[in-house]
């Protein structure tokens, strides 16, 4: 039984190291890593580790994006508070809980790990994920592609200790670096004091995140035990974060190497030996060909983020003008078998403006800087190769980033925002919900000054008794949006034609609607999402659809209402007609 996983294991291993290691002993040492994993949970292995008939995801799921720490209150474990709020709040409403990095960490909010098999002391236990993971599916970060300096890695890595002394990638300061792509606008190489004297380092992201060497392939083997500790633990889904940094080869950008893809496919096969049911993401925030690109030919990610989608829906709002959003859906290729997007409009990182690089014009997205930045935002720039900077991602609560359009602030901001989540929750694929979007947070330009970085403006620390206080009160931004968003996502959970294998088509009528044709798999329902994006009160009449049966079922409008000829759409109304 073993065999076919060893040969399966050892064929990814040559694809990422070549012909220069042992590389059927790297493929043992990874196979006896699994076996001791499906002894340790009673697991039984399958014969051949590719794809199987496992069913695993449905209209059902609905991620919610949360840190563990972004609901407390005083004397109690941040972790427990989360988990009351999840099972009181949202127990009808999401059945998946991603928990942002709740590791020791040094900085970045938890993406700079001290110790990846602990829990934050500050804010919980492992028995606190276990509360939540009884109640909710999770999705658990692996942050691959780095670690902190403060790690026992590195720190033995300094002290000289082996086998640490080979889980970085020192490089020689004058090395040209300059074809390597930059996220951002910090140094690549960073100086370290070592027992050996300074060496430099290669540090992705900051001098705080050192990357790791795997072509080390005991950093391997590490990442291949934590990855197999997150699934005991409970998690469903594993996100790969960062990982299209993950292999560095001098003379290249260090970017989607073909070593970077064949380490993901590695990591798809080892679940589908021991744990079929685990569901692989990759976190790439790069232009729309290059994230697809992560699907493999069905052998690499299950799912894949839709980048492109929260910077397309926010220009589509602010400018008043669908038509880069449906050409962008219309031309998203069919799905790779057993995979599907993860859809999302907001995040605990900005509104990226990569992915949008050929679909909107430069003009179009520096006119949507310059509105966020009126509506309180920042930008945040990358490096390039010849020296300059560009924008990277726009930061900005997406609650605020409605506020209004080009023109200014109106009072559309609550519609506006409502219309942006629901044709999120309309695109084929699993919605992912941020808490932020939940709450309708603002910007927390406070936390912004608390900790200099201009991603805080969208990480706020709730307080229970306040956000409490602001979704009980009926008068409050807080509470119409999340009664309204919580009924619009259990609307969506009992629809069969929200399948994320369910058909998807785009409508182009105009340039003020988006319209998605979605057809459930067995064809007994199909729905209309459409969406007006404009300010302006719009009629339509169904003919222009090409769709009449006895007319139509609104399943958002909150008296049953049957659309028979003409449908009037209010400024940034959404609507879902069914013909069930």
């Amino acid at each position: 039984m073993a065999q076919a996983a060893l040969d399966q294991f050892t064929q990814r291993v040559t694809e990422i190291y070549g012909d220069a290691q042992n590389n059927q002993q790297i493929a043992r040492e990874i196979l006896t890593i699994c076996q001791c994993f499906a002894d340790k949970t009673s697991r039984s292995v399958l014969d051949v580790p590719t794809a199987t008939d496992h069913k695993r995801w449905s209209e059902e799921d609905v991620i919610l994006i949360t840190y563990g720490n972004s609901v407390q209150t005083a004397d109690e474990m941040p972790l427990k508070t989360l988990s009351d709020f999840l099972k009181e709040r949202l127990a009808d409403v999401i059945n998946s809980v991603h928990i942002l990095p709740f590791f020791p960490y040094s900085s970045d909010d938890g993406f700079s790990v001290i110790d990846y098999r602990q829990v934050h002391p500050d804010w919980g236990t492992w028995e606190d994920v276990a509360s939540i993971a009884d109640n909710f599916d999770l999705m658990i970060d692996l942050v691959i592609n780095h670690c902190s300096r403060e790690n026992l890695w590195f720190i033995d890595y300094i002290g000289n200790r082996e086998p640490y002394t080979d889980y970085f990638i020192e490089v020689d300061p004058s090395t040209d670096v300059s074809l390597v792509t930059r996220p951002r606008n910090t140094p690549l190489l960073t100086p370290v004091h070592t027992h050996r004297g300074v060496r430099h380092v290669w540090a992705t992201f900051s001098e705080d995140q050192i990357d790791l060497n795997f072509a080390n392939p005991d950093v391997l083997f590490e990442f291949v035990k934590i990855y197999l500790f997150y699934i005991e633990q409970g998690a469903r889904f594993i996100r790969l974060d960062a990982v299209a940094f993950l292999w560095k080869q001098l003379g290249t950008n260090c970017l989607h190497l073909s070593q970077t893809h064949a380490a993901v496919k590695l990591l798809r096969d080892i679940v589908n030996y021991v744990a079929p049911e685990v569901v692989v993401i990759t976190e790439t925030n790069v232009p729309v060909k290059e994230n697809l690109s992560y699907f493999g030919h069905s052998d690499e990610a299950h799912m894949v983020y839709q980048f492109g989608l929260p910077p397309l829906v926010l220009h589509a709002l602010n400018r008043g003008n669908a038509s880069f959003l449906s050409d962008w859906a219309d031309a998203i290729p069919p799905l790779p078998e057993g995979c599907t997007y993860l859809n999302f409009t907001s995040s605990h990182d900005g509104i990226g403006v990569r992915p949008v690089e050929g679909l909107l014009p430069e003009r179009e997205v520096q006119d949507l800087i310059d509105s966020m930045h009126r509506f309180g935002g920042f930008v945040s720039m990358k490096a390039n190769s010849d020296g300059s900077e560009s924008p990277y991602e726009i930061n900005i609560t997406l609650f605020d980033a409605c506020m209004g359009t080009r023109r200014g602030p109106d009072h559309h901001q609550v519609q506006r925002f409502l219309c942006s989540q629901a044709i999120m929750l309309a695109m084929q694929g699993i919605p992912a919900v941020y808490i932020h979007s939940l709450t309708a947070s603002p910007n927390d330009l406070e936390h912004v000054e608390q900790t200099g970085r201009t991603r805080s403006i969208n990480r706020r620390i709730w307080e229970e008794h306040e956000l409490e206080y602001l979704l009980s009160n009926p008068v409050t931004p807080q509470a119409e949006v999340f009664t309204e968003l919580t009924r619009m996502l259990r609307i969506r959970r009992a629809q069969p034609a929200f399948s994320p294998d369910a058909r998807q088509d785009v409508v182009k009528i105009n340039t003020d609607l988006f319209i998605l044709k979605r057809t459930s798999e067995d064809n007994s329902q199909r729905i209309f999402a459409i969406s007006n994006v404009t300010e302006r009160i719009l009629k339509l009449p169904l003919a222009t659809l090409g769709f009449l049966e006895n007319g139509l079922s609104d399943l958002l409008a909150h008296e049953k209402r049957i659309v028979e000829d003409e449908l009037v759409l209010y400024p940034y109304q959404t609507v879902w007609l069914s013909n069930t």
